[in-house]
């Protein structure tokens, strides 16, 4: 319970700290993707190590808020939640629709894709 509590406050942090630079979107998606990559590591630790897990939720979870990018490479540097079913597909359908959320705004502010 405590591991879940400190990742979301991290990522409340990581929120409020994003607000303090100049362009704090891309802050934000730096904070997010590091936070992101450091998380899947610390659970492949944990798994390692039969310690206390981050629950798959949270992971999926930082990975809808943004950091998707740093979960993918998470995934591939520490070899950690590659096959395993079903988050494999909770993940793929959380970047999709991260993706088609990225593209809207985008639509929505420029009036056109790329």
């Amino acid at each position: 319970m405590r591991l879940n509590l400190v990742c979301y406050l991290l990522l409340a942090l990581a929120f409020a700290a994003s607000w303090f630079f100049l362009h704090p979107l891309w802050m934000w998606m730096l904070l997010v993707n590091l936070l992101t990559l450091a998380l899947y590591g610390v659970d492949k630790l944990a798994a390692i190590n039969a310690w206390r897990r981050v629950p798959e939720l949270t992971l999926l979870a930082y990975g809808v808020v943004g950091g998707w990018p740093g979960a993918l490479c998470g995934q591939q540097l520490f070899r950690h939640k590659t096959s395993k079913q079903p988050f494999k597909t909770w993940f793929i359908l959380s970047v999709v629709l991260n993706v088609a959320a990225i593209a809207a705004l985008w639509y929505a502010v420029y009036g056109r894709f790329l």
